[in-house]
């Protein structure tokens, strides 16, 4: 079983000009655990405004009474502790913790050596444990920094492993990897950290979010990130839908998500998030389930021969046919059948007759 953990609430809202307001956030809280049944999500960042204190400390109080408080998280950093004050004090229960997963982050932002890093990070696990809070660890650029300092990177996993983080976090920060890379980049911290919770968290920079996130499923990653439409800065984060389509009919593995819910939730973070859903986008998008060609329509009729395995009914959806240029007697056939209304052989000939004589008179009528 993949757990899956949304952070459309954290990351997704990066998204240039979106920003939901606290009620928004509950509700979208409530969709993600309730009717979508995801394993967790990431709802806030610590110390970001008094509106984000607020939505968070909401979200918290509800998910306590529906005993789903260990599932909700927020994003917090190596402040010697403050970060720990402002989850605790809103009653937050898990942190994830932004660390420095490169080398070159680490010495360019923080001026600091890997020694001090690790102990600073040791010290905000040791004051989130005397607050009851469990933590996490993202490895800020560890796509760059498994490349290009992997010594670094063995030596913070090594270094924090036994220190009561519970899952090990691996971003592409900046999208830059490839499926190819990210199963070779995976496979090696699982197999040289076989006993430890990994998370894999991809960007949509070059269009491969879903693809390296299905790589990082094979390799034996146990968590994958998510958000509602692919919300996120810059080009956006991995889409829950699709990833979840991805893993259910591309791999052995399954979720717990309910597909059935998935539309729903994907139309109605778009309608308050302002960002549109393509219509060609995969599971969710308005074109998806509609077949145009009449070729297709009437391969269709004779044993569903251009239907795949992303059947519209396990999305809540069904199969339509457009009426265009390219359509024939078969996507005339399904519309009336839609309606309930049924035509001999030889009218559905009249109806989809056509010669230029035929518009040349019905034209000129209706100009006089």
């Amino acid at each position: 079983m993949i757990e899956l953990m949304d952070t459309t609430l954290r990351d997704g809202e990066q998204t240039a000009g979106v920003s939901f307001n606290v009620s928004e956030k509950l509700a979208i809280a409530g969709l993600l655990l309730e009717e979508l049944h995801v394993d967790r999500i990431e709802v806030a960042s610590a110390r970001v405004s008094k509106g984000e204190e607020k939505a968070f400390a909401q979200i918290c109080a509800w998910a306590a009474s529906k005993g789903y408080l260990d599932r909700v998280e927020a994003l917090g950093f190596v402040d010697d502790g403050i970060s720990v004050d402002w989850i605790s004090s809103c009653g937050g229960k898990v942190m994830n913790i932004l660390a420095k997963g490169s080398l070159r982050h680490l010495e360019t932002q923080l001026r600091k050596t890997p020694a001090q890093h690790f102990e600073d990070i040791k010290r905000v696990i040791a004051k989130a444990a005397a607050k009851g809070i469990r933590c996490n660890l993202y490895l800020e650029d560890w796509s760059n920094g498994i490349v290009n300092s992997p010594d670094y990177v063995f030596a913070m996993v090594d270094a924090l492993k036994d220190s009561g983080i519970v899952r090990f976090m691996l971003p592409d920060t900046l999208g830059v990897l490839n499926p190819w890379k990210t199963a070779e980049l995976c496979a090696q911290m699982r197999k040289r950290y076989p006993s430890l919770h990994f998370d894999f968290h991809a960007h949509n920079d070059y269009d491969l979010s879903v693809a390296n996130t299905l790589a990082a499923v094979g390799a034996g990653m146990n968590a994958v990130h998510t958000t509602v439409n692919g919300l996120g800065e810059r080009c956006g984060n991995a889409p829950l839908a699709s990833v979840v389509a991805a893993i259910h009919d591309q791999t052995d593995e399954r979720t717990n998500i309910d597909e059935k819910q998935l539309i729903h939730v994907s139309n109605y973070v778009a309608s308050i998030s302002g960002i549109r859903i393509p219509g060609n986008k995969p599971v969710v998008g308005e074109n998806v389930f509609t077949q145009s060609s009449g070729v297709h329509a009437d391969g269709d009729n004779k044993g569903n021969l251009y239907a795949n395995a992303l059947l519209p009914q396990r999305f809540g959806s069904e199969r339509t046919y457009a009426l265009g240029k390219t359509s024939g007697k078969a996507n005339i056939v399904k519309n009336l059948d839609k309606l309930g209304i049924s035509l001999t052989p030889e009218q559905v000939k009249l109806v989809t007759h056509w010669s230029p004589s035929v518009w040349w008179n019905s034209a000129t009528k209706r100009r006089r």
